[in-house]
């Protein structure tokens, strides 16, 4: 009886977040005809983000903290579960997700044990994300340009000019001009900017790929040399927010097929819409969201504290996605075969209708923030036991999403809440 009431809780929350509004609604009527329209089927994928992080110790260090990006509980993604492979040979005192100091950014904080000096460790880990796939097809054909007074307050902030983003650049200016012509369709500008980053210039990023060479990827710089997907995106969010367009930096990891070090990405936000992806290198806009974890929404802060690439000594202006609270203590990277890498992985996939795709995103949102809540807290007795429980089916949630069986992951993930519910704080 209990298990079945705290089941009934469950199933209640997510109807009334049905009812809110926060999901979209089943049907809509045409009003010419009169007649009910139902929502198509909606995609839904498990996605996983594998990271080999090696940390060098230059000298014997103590007890460390260790800030790793954690995909945020964002639009049409939702993470599910961390896991720590056994072939880790770091020494993990202690780890758990948090929210970092910008919503909805997260990190996950390692407490790592005492190095020698020239020592080497490795953290393995996977992060697991449920996502929606939106292909955008229901973007507007025409968005005129926004008056900055019209924007939300929230997302003024990404109209900022920084030491990445030199929004008042006159080089940067003039060709964001040429891109827009005479048109007041931001549609059609986004349209431009995409394709024209990934090709303006492509043989100097030949040379420089070619050569292991790159410098900074500030906007400028890449508008006068091209760049990697670091510069590319710097140069986007400068195109945009030069019209008052709200342009953020996005730290992902996508289907390039190859380990890599981080892929940095662009939103620029609609008026009326929202939110909407572009992949300045691939020069594609929009994206479809079932292509990559996004691990990180850069804010101002991010692009006022870069870092020098870990590979290309020269290639300066990177986002951070780690933070080692020890001097003496750097990852490890080579060549993105030797050494620290990254890659994302598809899973699973499920086409099913829009209410049973809409209760599994909503019920592993639920599941997550209990998972979150207490994977750092240090349990005991018939709380660790509903813990261990909970990972368990958890953990069988995922394999019934690998296999394709929707509602075998609904049903797991219903008894993974059930016994997160069961502790106790």
């Amino acid at each position: 009886m209990k298990g079945i009431v705290k089941n009934i809780l469950a199933i209640t929350t997510i109807l009334l977040l049905l009812m809110q509004g926060v999901i979209p609604a089943l049907a809509s009527v045409d009003i010419n005809t009169q007649e009910t329209k139902i929502d198509t089927d909606k995609e839904l994928y498990l996605l996983r983000g594998e990271h080999y992080l090696y940390l060098n110790a230059s000298d014997d260090v103590n007890e460390f903290y260790l800030r790793f990006v954690f995909p945020p509980d964002y639009q049409y993604q939702v993470p599910t579960l961390l896991e720590i492979y056994n072939d880790t040979t770091a020494d993990i005192r202690h780890y758990q997700i948090e929210d970092d100091t910008n919503e909805p950014n997260k990190v996950i904080n390692f407490t790592i044990g005492p190095m020698h000096k020239d020592e080497s460790v490795l953290l393995h880990f996977s992060c697991w994300v449920l996502v929606k796939n939106h292909e955008f097809e229901d973007l507007p054909k025409y968005i005129k340009f926004p008056k900055k007074r019209d924007l939300p307050e929230e997302t003024k902030t990404w109209l900022t000019s920084t030491k990445v983003v030199q929004v008042h650049s006159i080089l940067i200016k003039h060709k964001a001009r040429q891109l827009r012509g005479f048109s007041n369709n931001l549609i059609r500008f986004a349209e431009r900017v995409a394709p024209f980053i990934k090709q303006h210039r492509f043989l100097l990023f030949a040379i420089q790929l070619n050569m292991g060479i790159f410098f900074s990827q500030d906007a400028l710089t890449t508008l006068l040399i091209n760049g990697e997907n670091v510069g590319r995106s710097h140069l986007a969010c400068a195109f945009f927010r030069g019209f008052n367009v709200p342009a953020r930096v996005l730290l992902a990891h996508n289907d390039q097929g190859f380990w890599t070090q981080m892929h940095y990405m662009v939103e620029y936000y609609l008026l009326g819409y929202g939110w909407v992806l572009i992949d300045s290198t691939a020069g594609k806009t929009p994206y479809a969201t079932k292509r990559q974890i996004i691990n990180r929404i850069c804010f101002p802060e991010d692009e006022e504290d870069t870092k020098t690439d870990y590979i290309f000594r020269f290639m300066k202006g990177e986002e951070r996605w780690l933070w080692i609270e020890n001097e003496n203590v750097y990852p490890y990277y080579v060549d993105c075969k030797t050494g620290s890498k990254s890659k994302m992985f598809y899973e699973g996939e499920v086409e099913t209708d829009s209410f049973t795709a809409d209760y599994a995103f909503l019920l592993t949102q639920l599941v997550f923030h209990q998972y979150e809540q207490y994977l750092g807290m240090n349990l005991t007795g018939e709380n660790l036991g509903h813990f261990q429980n909970a990972t368990i089916f958890h953990n069988t949630a995922i394999s019934a999403f690998q296999h394709s069986n929707i509602q075998s992951y609904i049903d797991n993930m219903n008894l993974a809440y059930d016994e997160y519910l069961s502790i106790i704080p």
